[in-house]
């Protein structure tokens, strides 16, 4: 059996002061379109979401854009039942994940009024 981790912590203000200096073109770069519709403009859960798709590439052992791995092909979805939060790969990503033989994905998502954190496990 395969398990690997990855955790991420980000200052809230960051993703806001990016989201203020590049607006559509940092957050089409960032996030797929049913994130940013989940997210409802949310500085916080993008946040959390930025978060997520760093923990997730160090679960893969590859930073975002290593192995041409784009920061969309991390895609953080939601169970339309419990809401729980989980991950979709795409592309890149995907092949990372199949190559290492990584197929089962957990994540959980927190934020406070200035960080958010997510943990990813990745299991094969």
């Amino acid at each position: 059996m395969i398990l690997r981790t990855g955790v991420d912590l980000i200052e809230i203000e960051r993703v806001r002061q990016a989201v203020e200096r590049h607006g559509d073109r940092f957050l089409a770069k960032v996030y797929t379109a049913g994130e940013l519709s989940h997210c409802g403009g949310r500085i916080e859960s993008l946040a959390a979401r930025f978060a997520a798709k760093e923990a997730a590439a160090k679960a893969l052992q590859s930073g975002v854009w290593r192995q041409c791995i784009g920061w969309t092909d991390l895609e953080v979805v939601r169970d339309e039942e419990s809401g729980a939060p989980s991950l979709r790969l795409h592309n890149a990503a995907r092949q990372v994940a199949a190559a290492h033989g990584l197929i089962e994905w957990s994540v959980s998502l927190s934020h406070d009024r200035t960080h958010a954190i997510a943990f990813v496990v990745a299991i094969g």
